[in-house]
């Protein structure tokens, strides 16, 4: 998954079935994956995937979600960044 960006991998995560798909040069290329896969776009949040650190980043554009209330790159809502967090780790490792 490293192969488009080298340092860190994009994601995008749908929190409801708790898949992710990465390594699009664009959230959104990893977006489209999941919404073939039957994922709905509310479920479906953008993140980074730092290995070398094991971090997450929870910004992305297809973040930005007025209708949900999140007016921001940024997931705003704590619960779903939580969720959004637990579920890269369960599958890509880390703390």
């Amino acid at each position: 998954m490293l192969e488009n960006l080298g340092l860190y991998v994009k994601l995008a995560v749908d929190v409801r079935r708790g898949v992710a798909a990465g390594g699009g040069a664009l959230h959104a290329d990893c977006e489209a994956v999941l919404r073939e896969d039957g994922s709905e776009q509310e479920d479906i949040w953008g993140a980074d995937w730092i290995p070398e650190t094991q971090e997450v980043r929870y910004e992305a554009l297809i973040n930005i979600r007025p209708s949900q209330n999140n007016r921001s790159m940024t997931i705003l809502d704590p619960s779903v960044r939580e969720r959004v967090g637990e579920i890269v780790r369960r599958l890509l490792g880390g703390a």
